[in-house]
């Protein structure tokens, strides 16, 4: 499926909530930073003019060696500085946990993401589809994703879109993120896992509901069958194009988190 939006990409041009909370905290960080270090440079600058050769009132104190005010002066500002940013860490730690809940109206959309060597399967559960290397959402409906490894340990990332969030075997981890509007945004594996790593990229697609509802049911309807045979040949180390499958292995996810054959589960 292919829309007209241009591609786009970059931590600072936020797509969704999360990544413009994200975005919020390195601008907010960054002012606090910059007011030591704005200061400490024109500092620096006015020390070495002032005591420059040619200036006869400078002054040199060899025997000095404290002030009280100047002590207090030094010391305040880094420790108000390591303040301030650690209450925007706390407080953001807490707003931002991939566990939490957007608070947008409606029902969030479940997807299941597992990473294999070295391709992402995107499993959606409510309709019983599939893809590989390409994950279709509504825009404006929040996601919620639950994530694992058939492999090693991976890092899923859409930087317009949300923080990473690492993908493990034998275990699931949760992410909530939402596309605002349409478009195509990039995601990528943020953990080196093996040969294929640099090429482990997919795209996140975002269109309207009636366009999401119109690939859901193409995928039903044409989709390769993803069963035994077509999950094994996944799993097999390499990269993979974008694909759509029409899922005909009952709980697929929960067996890849556990280990077991999906073709044998009751």
């Amino acid at each position: 499926m292919t829309t007209p939006f241009a591609f786009q990409s970059g931590a600072l041009d936020p797509q969704g909530p999360v990544a413009a909370a994200e975005r919020l905290i390195l601008l907010n960080a960054t002012v606090i930073m910059l007011a030591v270090i704005v200061p400490v440079i024109l500092l620096t600058l006015a020390v070495a003019w002032w005591f420059r050769a040619g200036n006869r009132r400078a002054r040199r104190r060899p025997d000095w060696s404290y002030s009280g005010p100047l002590e207090v002066t030094v010391w305040s500002i880094p420790l108000l500085v390591i303040l301030f940013l650690g209450g925007i860490a706390w407080l953001s730690a807490h707003d931002l946990d991939p566990r939490k809940p957007l608070d947008t109206p409606g029902k969030p959309l479940d997807v299941e993401v597992v990473s294999l060597d070295w391709k992402w399967l995107f499993i959606y559960p409510e309709s019983g589809v599939a893809s590989v290397n390409h994950l279709v959402v509504p825009a404006g409906r929040a996601l919620r994703l639950k994530l694992t490894s058939t492999t090693v340990m991976n890092s899923f990332l859409v930087p317009q879109l949300a923080g990473q969030i690492y993908t493990m075997a034998g275990m699931t981890t949760q992410l909530h993120l939402q596309a605002d509007r349409p478009g195509l945004y990039p995601g990528l594996s943020a953990q080196f896992s093996g040969d294929g790593f640099s090429d482990m990229r997919f795209e996140v697609e975002a269109v309207p509901e009636t366009a999401f509802s119109q690939w859901v049911e193409q995928a039903r309807n044409t989709g390769e069958a993803l069963d035994q045979d077509a999950l094994n040949g996944l799993k097999q180390p390499g990269t993979a194009r974008r694909a759509t499958y029409r899922v005909a292995l009952p709980q697929l996810f929960e067996t890849l988190v556990h280990g077991t054959d999906p073709s044998h589960h009751p």
